[in-house]
C-alpha cells in the first residue's frame, strides 16, 4: 500500500528565502555582537544575566513587534546586569499537536495551514525585530530541518522536553553556531538532558536537508529546568536549590562537557503552567544563586513567558497581545519583574 500522504507542492529552500529576503549587513554586524555578549556570558567573561523573555508563541506580528519595542525601552534600563534575548517562538504547537501549530504553519491563526505564507511571515517578523529593536532572538528548534530558514538571524535555540532525546535534535544542534538549550524532558531524567548536551557538544556526520552533513560540536550546549510530569500526570518543579545542586554534579561526572551551564525555565511544568508563580520562582533562582557561588556560576540565565496582556485567550476572541496558547505574563507585571531582577543580580 502506497503512503498515506499527499505531496502538495515543494516549497522554497532556505537559500532561496534568503536571497530574497536577505540580512542587511548592519543587521549581520548587530548580530555578530550580540552573539559574541553571549558567548561571553556562557563562558564567564561576562557576569550578566540572561533573560530569555517573551510571548508564549509569536502569533501576531503587530502585537509582537509592539511588545519587542517596549522590552528594547526595558533592556536599555538594565543592560549593565541583564542581557535580554526576546523569544520569539513561531513554530509553537499545542501540547498535543492538534489545532494551531504557530505562525511556520499558519501565519493567520484564524485561517488553515499555509506553510510557504508562514516561512515568508516569520522570516520577515524576525528580521523587522532586528531591524526596529536592535534584538537578535531565541527560536525553539522544533523542526531541526526548519532551523536554516531563519538560521542567519537567531542568537538562541531552546531543544524542547518532548525532542530532546531525539537524534536528529541533538545532531542539528551540534552545528548550528549558536547557544542550543537541551529542555530535561517531560518525565524528568536528568540523565536525558546530560546526554543530549553530549551529543550536541560533540561533532557529527549525518543527512541534513538531503546533505550529507558535518558539524563541529556546539560548545555552548547546555540544560534548561523546566520542571516535570509524573506518571500521575501531575506536575513537579526543579528548580530548587537541590535540583540545582544536583545538575552541578552531573556536569562533575563529564568534565569534558564546556561551559556548563543552566537556564531555568520558570514556566511550563516549574509553575504548573500558572503564570504568575513565574515572579516567584524568578526570585527564588536568584536567591538560590546568592547563597551558592557554584549554583550562581552554573545558573546563566532564567527563562520567562510574558506578553503585552496577563493570562491567554482562545483563537478568535481578538485580544491584543494576548497569548493565544499558554497563559502569559503581562506587560505590567514583566516590567516591575525585570526591574527587581535587576536588582537582585
Amino acid at each position: 500500500m502506497d503512503m498515506q500522504m499527499e505531496l502538495v507542492r515543494k516549497l522554497p529552500t532556505p537559500q532561496e528565502i534568503k536571497e530574497k529576503y536577505p540580512l542587511r549587513a548592519e543587521d549581520k554586524a548587530m548580530k555578530e555582537k550580540r552573539d559574541q555578549e553571549i558567548f561571553d556570558i556562557f563562558t564567564g567573561k561576562d557576569d550578566r544575566l540572561l533573560l530569555l523573555i517573551g510571548p508564549c508563541s509569536a502569533d501576531n506580528e503587530d502585537s509582537v513587534l509592539d511588545y519587542m519595542t517596549r522590552l528594547a525601552g526595558l533592556q536599555e534600563k538594565v543592560k549593565d546586569r541583564i542581557f535580554i534575548i526576546p523569544r520569539v517562538y513561531t513554530n509553537k504547537p499545542r501540547t498535543t499537536g492538534l489545532g494551531y501549530k504557530g505562525m511556520f504553519t499558519q501565519p493567520d491563526p484564524e485561517k488553515g495551514a499555509d506553510l510557504e505564507g508562514g516561512i515568508i511571515a516569520i522570516r520577515h517578523m524576525h528580521m523587522r525585530v532586528i531591524e526596529e529593536t536592535g534584538f537578535t532572538c531565541a527560536e525553539e528548534m522544533l523542526y531541526p530541518g526548519n532551523h536554516r530558514y531563519l538560521s542567519d538571524l537567531l542568537s538562541y535555540v531552546a531543544v524542547g522536553a518532548r525532542s530532546v532525546e531525539n537524534q536528529e535534535h541533538r545532531l542539528t544542534a551540534s552545528g548550528i553556531g549558536i547557544p542550543a538549550g537541551m529542555k530535561n524532558p517531560t518525565g524528568g531524567d536528568i540523565s536525558v538532558m546530560i546526554n543530549s548536551v553530549i551529543a550536541a557538544q560533540n561533532p557529527h556526520t549525518f543527512i541534513y536537508r538531503g546533505w550529507e552533513a558535518h558539524t563541529t560540536g556546539n560548545p555552548y550546549a547546555h540544560c534548561i529546568m523546566r520542571g516535570y510530569v509524573d506518571k500521575y500526570g501531575r506536575n513537579h518543579p526543579n528548580y530548587h536549590y537541590e535540583d540545582l545542586i544536583g545538575v552541578i554534579e552531573q556536569y562533575k561526572k563529564h568534565p569534558e562537557l564546556q561551559n556548563p551551564a543552566i537556564i531555568v525555565d520558570c514556566n511550563h511544568s516549574n509553575s504548573g503552567k500558572k503564570y504568575l508563580e513565574q515572579i516567584r520562582i524568578a526570585k527564588d533562582v536568584m536567591h538560590s544563586c546568592h547563597v551558592s557561588e557554584g549554583i550562581r556560576k552554573i545558573v546563566k540565565g532564567l527563562m520567562i513567558e510574558s506578553y503585552i496582556e496577563d493570562g491567554a485567550q482562545k483563537i478568535g476572541e481578538g485580544v491584543y497581545g494576548k497569548s493565544i496558547t499558554d497563559p502569559c505574563l503581562g506587560w505590567k507585571k514583566t516590567e516591575k519583574l525585570v526591574k527587581e531582577l535587576a536588582e537582585l543580580c
